[in-house]
């Protein structure tokens, strides 16, 4: 599971890149109940998701030409420049080199070989989210990749431990080094290449209800009940109810 360590190559960090801020946080408020949190002109419309006073995530405008509306998933680093190199040398893109954020920490927006982004947060006096594995906050990833050799470059440059479960197909991630008990995510054989969040609630259904619905609720057997849904701008989220919750 997701925990608040945030140990090396555990996720820390989640934000939306949107074209439309406002219009996206008064979805995601009625969806998953968040309250949005403006940072000021200074930070250039980035702001964060509240749950319950929690910082659980972010949103900001997009930043890159021709940008998607998408969740980007930011894993934890003590060295941002050496993960950028060893993610470039193992066949990777590097789309934003690392570059500081105030004070808040570095960072660096990555591509997978097989083109799914995400990013590497080195905390400074931001470690990350509030909040994970509770209500209306992050509980699970997956990768959605045909890449076949895809576990390999995320061990070149997370070290993560990969793993698989018995009756269970793909592969499963977790920190280097952890137990069974920190799987974070997994990988999903998809024509698409993309990391997807999933965020924790209490009634998929109602979710389901209130976005466009890209995979209907479903149980499935030993995690809990889930869907797949878009916001308005195609930026795709999964949720989750939890058997432990």
């Amino acid at each position: 599971m997701l925990t608040t360590d945030f140990v090396p190559g555990a996720p820390n960090w989640i934000d939306l890149g949107s074209p439309d801020v406002v219009a996206a946080a008064d979805f995601y408020a009625r969806v998953l109940g968040w309250t949005h949190v403006p940072l000021g002109p200074e930070a250039g419309g980035y702001g964060f998701f509240a749950h319950d006073g929690r910082t659980v995530a972010a949103v900001g405008p997009l930043s890159e030409p021709g940008a998607a509306s998408a969740w980007t998933i930011y894993f934890a680093s003590p060295d941002v420049d050496a993960v950028t190199r060893a993610a470039a040398a193992a066949g990777g893109v590097v789309r934003l080199e690392p570059f500081d954020v105030f004070t808040s920490g570095r960072m660096a927006q990555l591509t997978d070989p097989a083109g799914a982004e995400f990013a590497v947060w080195q905390a400074g006096d931001l470690r990350g989210v509030d909040a994970v594995s509770s209500a209306g906050a992050l509980t699970w990833i997956e990768l959605h990749s045909l890449a076949a050799d895809v576990s390999s470059f995320y061990r070149k440059v997370f070290s993560w431990d990969v793993a698989t479960i018995e009756g269970a197909p793909g592969a499963f991630f977790r920190p280097a080094g952890t137990g069974a008990g920190r799987l974070f995510g997994a990988v999903v054989p998809d024509s698409s290449a993309y990391w997807l969040p999933y965020f924790e609630v209490a009634d998929p259904d109602q979710a389901a209800g209130a976005a466009e619905v890209v995979v209907e609720p479903y149980e499935l057997d030993g995690i809990g009940r889930i869907a797949v849904l878009a916001d308005p701008f195609g930026a795709r989220f999964g949720v989750m109810r939890s058997v432990s919750s």
